[in-house]
């Protein structure tokens, strides 16, 4: 079945109802539901700095990232190897951080590319479309995403800056939120729950709106700040 047929039929398909959780809103809400006050504040500040000035410390995220990147695939490794989970974890972060730094261009492209995967894909699940086909979604995003960091690296490190940042500061509100209405308000409502679980579009609209507003700020600064080179 090639590609444009896959898109054809999946607006029509029968989803079963063991395919739903395609997306994890469980973890996601999980990662909302655990911060603090004090978390919430943090990452929303932290995340605004990034969503706004990341392409001055791009170089720093992109070898935190893929450090974190290899530890996760090391940990996995590790567990084949009579538990050595831990060992495995810090083999891959010092192996992924150390080669990270001379192929910076490439992994910044690797990010661009994954930045518009996800992008496309919150795009798929906001249109309610079925979820055991959102790869076809996230393929599209990772092409253009990729093609465009080919062409322009600082688009690149616009788009998955904005993206990170917004993420960030999208828990953290959440987060205050979800507090407040739960602790403060009275009575007690679930309307951050109740949107997060039942608009398939409001996670989506919410990642997006800020990393579209990150990316023209960003480009508005990088403009503006002649020193800066890739």
């Amino acid at each position: 079945m090639d590609y444009i047929t896959i898109l054809a039929a999946a607006k029509n398909a029968k989803v079963p109802a063991e395919d739903i959780q395609v997306v994890p809103i469980d973890f996601i809400w999980e990662q909302i539901t655990t911060l603090t006050w004090f978390q919430a504040v943090l990452a929303i500040s932290f995340g605004v700095v990034y969503l706004m000035y990341g392409w001055r410390i791009f170089r720093v995220l992109v070898v935190i990232s893929f450090a974190l990147l290899g530890m996760l695939a090391g940990i996995h490794v590790g567990k084949f190897f009579n538990g050595s989970e831990i060992w495995g974890g810090v083999v891959g972060l010092l192996l992924a951080a150390f080669l990270s730094m001379p192929l910076m261009k490439w992994c910044v492209c690797i990010l661009g590319a994954a930045a518009g995967g996800i992008l496309t894909g919150g795009l798929w699940y906001a249109f309610e479309l079925p979820q055991t086909y959102i790869w076809a979604g996230s393929l599209v995003g990772v092409v253009a995403g990729g093609m465009i960091s080919f062409i322009v690296l600082k688009a690149a490190v616009m788009l998955f800056t904005s993206l990170g940042g917004s993420g960030i500061t999208v828990v953290g509100a959440l987060a205050l939120l979800h507090l407040y209405e739960t602790t403060v308000a009275s009575p007690a409502t679930d309307n951050i729950h109740n949107l997060v679980f039942e608009k398939d579009w409001f996670l989506p609209v919410a990642l997006m709106v800020p990393t579209i507003l990150g990316m023209m700020l960003q480009n508005k600064f990088i403009k503006h700040s002649h020193k800066w080179e890739f």
